[in-house]
């Protein structure tokens, strides 16, 4: 590890690297931004457009070039394959997938099997990724051209609330939060469209507040839309805000245009209820819980090895890669939940914007001025909202981060025109950066164990990607039959199959018997079939072939009692 004294060229230890990177902060502070970075963020934060190509533009370059370390990512999660499914059945160019034949043998979680076979996902995520696999050919550029507008559009809705500067602070912080080592850039689990949809929809307000421009109205209905074919409960509490925020000038003309935008989003959704469900009003998400329950993500179980137990920062990064966020108060109650998930709003802001925070909520309260105390009133009703549902994850809260980095950015500027604030809120800027810089170094270097709140893949699914290598190598087409052991997880899910599953060239199904699987070999005969054991160590792939049947015992000849020995003595 090039972090221990011996294994680099100057001797330095891990508590020499921070404090020598300590120092260089505090110099940099004091004579590096008054002197270069604050004429250089002023020039460009006046350029509009430039400003968002370039703010676009880094976070990609820099997770492109931790691909030597830190390849595409590969799903794991079922989450993620729900919504890659989305994106393939759009590909498709259609909302929903005929039921297959063999249906028992491809069940699996958050998928229905019918009325049809689609996933119970909205189409928002999935459509962002079918565009990548269209254009680039990987769902995963979709996700990075999120990740990009995300960044770009930050700047452009704080300059709705803030002077331009501070707008780009706010987007250099975007970057270092939601860019190249965030989760949300890292998986296909969504995150990065809920959040430009909040963007969008946060930097329309003020504009159409001010006056009235016809774009403004299109901007705010097009978040709205991408909102609802994103989180469409979290929508609720969006047009909750959207409606508090122009009490009581309800009825202008950009809100009519906001409204009209929105009901087409609005349209696709019932549209996709009617292709999947068969019913206008029924979500695949209501009918996959109606078919098969409580969604499973509700329960944890660590590690598919029943023997092994994790360390407490095993189950830790466990957790922070899956993105599963249910702790002991999990079901708990609504006020024990609430206390409970303040520890994880710790992903939307670094450790030093704790003080940026509580400068604006004292500027808030102090200056009592309707437009912050409303940014306070919707991070409350949103965090209260989503409380109502047992498990918390990231993305639930995507649509309203812009609003977090909003109450960064004005508590810093808040905290500058205090005596010697200035220097005060440039330190904390650097303090933020400065942990930014050190998570990516440690990515270069290979060693991201360091930064324990990014999810980047340096721990991404071993097993299945050892796996798909082996399937690689195979020429033809494959039937895989899954066989899980006694003790296996149900979470560690292995059959996933995209929109046409005859059509591809691997297909996943679940190991149902001999006689059974004799039945799918026969429809696919073409196929080579081939029975995976996931929770072997390596996982075992071999031919299939049907479990020898075991021969009938042998029936014993009857052998008479023999009598008890007092009995003998007494026959005599």
């Amino acid at each position: 590890m090039l972090l221990e004294p011996l294994r680099n060229p100057i001797g330095f230890g891990l508590v020499d690297f921070v404090e020598l990177g300590l120092a260089a902060v505090l110099v940099g502070a004091v004579v590096v931004w008054p002197r270069w970075v604050a004429p250089f963020f002023g020039r460009l934060s006046q350029r509009t457009l430039r400003c968002m190509i370039w703010l676009a533009a880094v976070p990609v370059l820099l997770r492109l070039g931790l691909l030597a370390n830190h390849p595409i990512p590969s799903p794991d999660l079922y989450d993620e394959f729900g919504h890659l499914l989305v994106a393939d059945t759009l590909r498709h160019f259609r909302l929903a997938n005929p039921p297959h034949a063999f249906a028992r043998f491809f069940e699996t979680f958050f998928v229905l099997q019918s009325p049809t076979y689609s996933s119970i996902y909205p189409i928002g995520n999935g459509l962002v990724m079918a565009l990548g696999s269209i254009v680039f050919d990987t769902p995963w550029a979709g996700v990075l051209l999120g990740c990009a507008a995300l960044c770009a559009l930050t700047f452009w809705m704080l300059k709705a609330w803030v002077g331009p500067g501070w707008a780009l602070v706010g987007g250099v912080l975007a970057i270092c939060l939601f860019g190249p080592l965030n989760q949300w850039t890292n998986n296909y689990w969504g995150g990065t469209l809920s959040a430009v949809a909040g963007c969008l929809v946060f930097g329309s307000l003020p504009r159409l507040r001010d006056h009235f421009r016809l774009r403004d109205g299109v901007t705010l209905g097009l978040g709205l839309g991408i909102h609802l074919l994103t989180r469409p409960y979290e929508s609720v509490f969006m047009v909750i805000a959207v409606v508090a925020y122009f009490v009581p000038r309800l009825w202008r003309p950009g809100l009519l245009v906001a409204a009209g935008i929105s009901s087409l989003a609005l349209g696709v959704t019932l549209l996709q209820n009617k292709r999947v469900t068969g019913e206008w009003t029924t979500l695949p998400y209501a009918l996959s819980q109606a078919q098969y329950g409580v969604p499973a993500a509700l329960t944890f179980q660590p590690d598919p090895v029943p023997h092994r137990t994790l360390t407490p920062q095993q189950e830790s990064d466990y957790r922070m890669q899956s993105g599963f966020q249910a702790g002991p108060e999990t079901f708990g109650s609504f006020a024990n939940r609430l206390i409970y998930r303040v520890r994880y709003y710790r992903f939307y802001l670094f450790a030093p914007m704790y003080l940026a925070v509580f400068g604006f909520v004292l500027h808030a309260l102090r200056r009592r001025d309707f437009r912050w105390l409303w940014v306070l009133g919707t991070c409350v009703l949103f965090a209260l909202g989503v409380n109502f549902f047992p498990a918390f994850q990231f993305h639930y809260l995507a649509g309203i981060v812009c609003l977090f980095l909003l109450i960064t950015v004005k508590g810093l500027e808040a905290i500058s025109r205090l005596k010697h604030g200035q220097l005060a809120a440039r330190v904390l800027v650097a303090l933020a950066f400065a942990q930014f810089s050190w998570a990516y170094v440690a990515h270069i270097a290979d060693q991201g164990g360091y930064d324990l709140w990014t999810s980047i893949n340096h721990t991404n699914p071993e097993r299945r990607i050892q796996v798909n290598r082996e399937i690689e190598k195979m020429p033809g087409k494959l039937l895989i039959f899954v066989r899980y052991w006694p003790a296996h997880p149900f979470q560690d899910e292995w059959v996933y199959n995209g929109a046409d599953i005859d059509g591809q060239r691997v297909v996943w199904a679940r190991d149902l018997g001999a006689a059974e699987n004799q039945q799918l070999i026969a429809y696919y005969g073409n196929r080579t079939a081939l029975l995976l054991e996931p929770d072997a160590r390596p996982p075992s792939l071999e031919p299939w072939a049907p479990e020898p049947v075991a021969p009938p015992a042998t029936p014993q000849p009857t052998v008479p009692a023999k009598k008890p020995l007092l009995e003998l003595e007494q026959v005599r």
